[in-house]
């Protein structure tokens, strides 16, 4: 299969198409310009958005992740060679999933092609899942290892023990789960019959020593049933008649509340005349309504406006002083700390000059008091006093001046804490052009929400037209009275005919009754005798029928010796049945071990094709490497003895030793699919990129190549 172009509205891409060609293509872009999206592009429209990925802390899901920057739904054409078929495929939104609409068509007649889906897509034109074609086809720099995967390790395992994606093994292994199922499964397998049977012989031999005693316990109930029958019946005749009494007092209740019914309802039938009519309240009714919803509907898209912008922190150096201030406050204080800073490095070159001229000084003036030898050491003394006074006046105005400049640095510090000298104008700068993108960005939300005032007046305006003095609640509530004023005349007419309905409904069912001789203890409601009369009834026939059943079944059950021969019988094909399950299990158990030995057959060959390639990566420095069933690296130079993990060599070569085991996976598992490359060679150095590209034109002799860089080096090399 070969890409020939693809348009995507995927994530930043809006609308923007690639073109591609047969063998290598080389797509130079500069950071964040999409080339990573147009990677995930090519997965998601060959395999689809999976909807049940969830955004967790550390990622983000990709239907959030891809969802167009610019609000459109999520849209992709590809058009590609397959089998020698130019077909197109296309994904759009469908309701709230993205990529949920797929066709797949010729690209010249239109016509669908009916064996490509949305769910088998990829695997049909790729020929693998997404997992495997993103574990060998599919190399972005992050992800340059090669990390184990079911689907992956399969397919590797059965094209190198059988030379194709077919599994005996997996047959075979179906085969022995099915029999496993067929002697022990559930109840429905030879095993679970059996011990069924088994135990329906224990329990027939059983049931057969218990039928006698159940014969006479159901002859005692009989007995007792037939003595609560006759309570319960004299129980039923005291209460029809307790119940005719009760009749007779309801017919007069109800008869007492149709005339008290009567006078409510010509009470407000008089009430409800001077009211407006019931329609023009149900009008106004649903007018108020109608204004609720658009003011609700106002207030809804007025929440639906993107939030108002929110201000930068304003750090405590800025907070009095306007950004333009800032600035060239900022200014003004670097250039009194330089000129702070220079008068402390004038007045320590002045105090050494000074200190060098008093000693001086001195060792003259002590040179003339030997020399000389004056008969009065006055004159001496004078001027050594006048030179030291001199020397500690100097020292404590140095000193002074010092702590004033000292003091004043430490000041401009303080105004800018954290911030070395260096940053005072860029900080200040910051700060202006952050307050200038805070104005801008505020101007336009205000020109956003300008409509949502417009019509909010005009709905207003609608509101006291309607309501007049009262508010729009206070007006529906006065309309809902009036029609709920209707309501209730409607509902007292409808509870008089009820009523009267009631009272000849109770005429109509008044019964009489005879007064019982015998006296009752019973104190059962009439539904509750009438149960236990009707269960008592039916119990004494279903004892009459168990008892019949009891009487058959001792005859049907058969002779206790047949029964134990059964029971011998079934217990034998059981033993037998174990035997045969157990031996099942030790034929799985043995697959499962072959098929482990299986899996690491492939190592070998993958890592003879990953080491000519790190070979020629790294111009023959490394020449063994070796591959482990979790598909883990090891590699030794021309002057190592020993092989190491990836985790001892550098990162560029840790991507090229990678590089070259993705490479001979791709070579195995999806020989057809292209090879899709994403900043890959980001760490090779240009040497190592110069053969990586060698190897790429290689490979792009027999499928479709596609690498995106950063850098113009791999064009440059290319030609």
């Amino acid at each position: 299969m070969k890409i020939l172009s693809m348009t995507a509205t995927f994530g930043k891409l809006s609308h923007e198409t690639l073109h591609f060609e047969p063998g290598l293509n080389i797509i130079h872009a500069p950071n964040e310009w999409g080339k990573s999206t147009w990677c995930a592009f090519i997965v998601a429209m060959l395999y689809g958005i999976d909807t049940r990925q969830q955004t967790t802390k550390a990622a983000l899901a990709d239907k959030e992740r891809f969802a167009p920057w610019s609000g459109e739904p999520m849209a992709g054409r590809m058009e590609l060679s397959w089998n020698g078929r130019d077909i197109t495929i296309e994904r759009s939104t469908k309701g709230r999933i993205p990529f949920g609409q797929f066709r797949a068509y010729e690209t010249d007649t239109g016509l669908d092609i009916p064996e490509l889906t949305a769910a088998n897509c990829g695997q049909t034109l790729l020929g693998v899942e997404r997992s495997v074609f993103q574990k060998a086809g599919f190399i972005r720099l992050q992800d340059m290892p090669v990390t184990q995967d079911e689907y992956l390790r399969r397919r590797l395992n059965n094209l190198v023990t059988t030379g194709d994606e077919n599994s005996a093994g997996d047959t075979l292994g179906k085969q022995l789960k099915e029999l496993k199922n067929k002697v022990r499964h559930n109840r429905t397998g030879l095993l679970p019959q059996a011990e069924y049977e088994r135990d329906q012989l224990r329990g027939q031999l059983q049931q057969r020593q218990e039928l006698q005693d159940e014969t006479r316990r159901i002859e005692q109930q009989q007995t007792e049933l037939e003595q609560k029958i006759g309570l319960l019946q004299n129980h039923a005749d005291h209460l029809r008649y307790d119940a005719a009494k009760q009749g007779a007092q309801r017919i007069r209740e109800a008869k007492d509340t149709c005339a008290r019914l009567d006078e409510e309802l010509a009470a407000l039938e008089e009430s409800c005349a001077a009211l407006p009519p019931r329609d023009t309240a149900a009008a106004q009714v649903q007018k108020g309504q109608t204004l609720q919803a658009q003011r609700r509907d106002l207030l809804l898209k007025s929440q639906q406006l993107p939030p108002a912008p929110v201000p930068p922190e304003v750090p405590a150096q800025y907070r009095d002083t306007t950004p333009e201030q800032a600035v060239t406050n900022a200014k003004a204080d670097l250039s009194q700390y330089e000129a702070l800073d220079a008068a402390k490095k004038k007045q320590a070159k002045t105090l050494e000059i000074f200190g060098i001229a008093a000693g001086i000084l001195l060792a003259l003036l002590i040179a003339s008091q030997y020399i000389l030898q004056p008969e009065s050491p006055l004159i001496f003394l004078i001027c050594f006093a006048v030179i030291a006074v001199s020397g500690i006046l100097a020292l404590i105005w140095g000193s002074a001046q010092s702590k004033k400049r000292q003091q004043r640095i430490e000041e401009l510090f303080q105004k800018y804490p954290g911030i070395t000298p260096s940053r005072w104008i860029p900080s200040a700068e910051e700060y202006a052009a952050a307050q200038e993108n805070y104005r801008t960005a505020m101007a336009q939300y205000t020109a956003a929400s300008g409509n949502a005032g417009a019509d909010q007046a005009a709905l207003e305006e609608a509101i006291v037209t309607y309501a007049k003095d009262l508010t729009l609640e206070a007006a529906i509530s006065y309309w809902e009275g009036i029609l709920q004023q209707h309501s209730l005349l409607s509902v007292k007419r409808r509870e008089v005919q009820n009523a009267k309905e009631h009272a000849s409904a109770l005429q109509a069912v008044a019964t009489t009754a005879p007064e019982p001789t015998r006296p009752d203890e019973m104190t059962l409601t009439a539904s509750e005798t009438e149960q236990e009369l009707q269960a008592a009834v039916f119990l004494q026939k279903q004892l009459g029928i168990k008892l019949g059943q009891c009487i058959g079944q001792a005859e049907t059950i058969g002779q206790e010796d047949v029964l134990k021969a059964r029971l011998d019988s079934v217990s034998r094909r059981i033993s037998r049945l174990e035997d045969y399950y157990y031996a099942l299990e030790m034929a799985q158990d043995a697959l499962y071990q072959a098929s482990n030995v299986l899996q690491r057959r492939f190592a070998p060959r993958i890592s003879k094709r990953a080491q000519e390639l790190f070979s020629r990566l790294t111009a023959g420095r490394y020449q063994r490497i070796t591959l482990s069933d979790d598909l883990s690296i090891s590699a030794s130079a021309e002057n190592e003895d020993t092989l190491r993990s990836a985790q001892w060599r550098s990162d560029g070569t840790v991507d090229q030793l990678y590089l070259s085991l993705r490479l001979a996976v791709a070579g195995e598992v999806t020989p057809d699919a292209p090879l899709v490359l994403d900043d890959a060679l980001l760490r090779f150095d240009d040497h190592r990129v110069k053969s990586a590209l060698e190897v790429l034109q290689e490979e792009a002799q027999t499928k479709q190549v596609i690498l995106f860089s950063c850098q113009s080096r791999e064009q440059d090399l290319i030609i």
